[in-house]
């Protein structure tokens, strides 16, 4: 055991020695590393910020809702056609079923629609206006910065009155607090009860809570459409997430009630889920993932050839050396373990390297895209770099370790 040791330590000197011998030959080899190390752990990064915002994205709508819908957000088994067909949910479903329902925490229906929205002189375009009432907030785990929800009496009421979204406040007023404020929707004062605290999931896009304004639902139907063109969808919130199944099953039975429905009908309506969304985000994700592991791995790959192939120059540049090492008694396993241990330091500093400058890199695309800097990433960033290190570096340190003394000392 002391004796492999000495000649580890004995191999790592000289591998060191051989490196800054050639300062300049060994940077340029290390750049295939550090391209591939910085690929890797930049998309890394990429992705799993990615999945922590739209995490808490949908966490705070609430990872224990259920969506009564006429529409099936998820299973394509069921023809367009068949859905656009079905009769729309009205607001006497949500009351009759509110009535029934005795699992869920909260139940609030909603209904939406796209428009202008102004205050003085800056008009945004393209705003989702969601109409609700005043038991939506209980089915969501949202905040405000200011402010609140709208209540019961002003719910009941159909008051002019609105909760702005982060981001549609920022834009709106940019410069002083959106609070009593008074904005208008398709020319009607809507006065600012509310701000909501900044949720971040853009890629939830225009369904993202920061992008919309919430009014009491009466206000969408006299104002914006008519209640008989948009079905509504009716949130339900269930006590937890064990609760979810016995909550779906009650949902089921009581709206096939209400929409009076035989035995052998099928459902005219859909209980969507977010487990059908973060399905669907993980199967993109998934996908993204398999794309950047194969355009990084060969980067890496290429990295990988131009080691091995400076390598074998290194072998050539020193065969009377190796000669010189084996007529004394070093082993083959001396002389394989010296340029494989060569081979790793190149690739462990170039590994290094890139971790640095992915880290420098994720900061600047943090401020366009979210990126999350894990511990795994310095664990692949290492590992990347070892495994290379042997597999690029095993060939030539084999090719190595076989030269006959003799003929070594020999090579000119």
């Amino acid at each position: 055991m002391k004796n492999y040791l000495f000649e580890l330590k004995e191999g790592l000197l000289i591998s060191l020695r051989a490196i800054r011998a050639n300062k300049i030959r060994s940077v340029l080899t290390t750049l295939g590393i550090v391209i591939g190390v910085t690929s890797v752990v930049l998309m890394s990064t990429a992705i799993k910020g990615i999945d922590n915002v739209f995490q808490k994205g949908v966490s705070s709508l609430g990872s224990d809702n259920l969506y009564i819908d006429k529409w099936e957000w998820f299973n394509n088994d069921i023809p367009w056609w068949e859905l656009r067909n079905r009769r729309n949910l009205t607001l006497e479903d949500y009351r009759r079923y509110s009535e029934s329902a005795k699992l869920p925490i909260a139940a609030a229906p909603t209904v939406w629609s796209i428009q202008k929205i102004k205050h003085k002189n800056t008009t945004l375009e393209a705003i989702f206006i969601t109409g609700t009432t005043n038991d939506y907030i209980r089915t969501t785990n949202l905040t405000f910065d200011e402010g609140r929800f709208f209540n019961e009496i002003e719910s009941r009421g159909g008051r002019n009155v609105v909760v702005l979204g982060n981001t549609v406040a920022k834009n709106l007023f940019p410069h002083r607090h959106a609070l009593s404020e008074d904005i208008k929707i398709k020319g009607q004062k809507f006065k600012v009860v509310g701000v909501l605290s900044e949720q971040g999931s853009w890629v939830m896009g225009s369904f993202n809570p920061d992008n919309q304004v919430f009014i009491p639902i009466q206000n969408v139907f006299k104002y914006l459409q008519s209640q008989s063109f948009r079905s509504i969808t009716i949130n339900v919130r269930a006590p937890n997430t064990q609760m979810i199944e016995p909550v779906k099953e009650e949902a089921i039975g009581i709206m096939r009630r209400v929409r009076g429905l035989k035995y052998s009908e099928a459902n005219d309506f859909s209980i969507n889920q977010q487990e059908g969304l973060l399905n669907n985000i993980n199967q993109t994700i998934g996908v993204i993932q398999i794309a950047g592991l194969f355009i990084t791995s060969l980067a890496l790959f290429v990295g990988a050839i131009g080691i091995m192939n400076i390598m074998f120059v290194s072998v050539k540049e020193r065969t009377k050396e190796i000669g010189i090492r084996k007529a004394i008694g070093a082993k083959k396993r001396t002389i394989l373990s010296q340029f494989i241990t060569e081979a790793v330091i190149i690739c462990l500093l170039g590994g290094l390297v890139g971790f640095l400058l992915a880290l420098i890199l994720s900061m600047i695309v943090n401020q366009f895209l979210p990126t999350s800097v894990q511990v795994d990433a310095v664990i692949l960033a290492v590992i990347i770099s070892l495994i290379t290190g042997v597999v690029s570096g095993f060939a030539p340190a084999y090719t190595a370790s076989k030269l006959d003394p003799v003929e070594a000392l020999r090579y000119e």
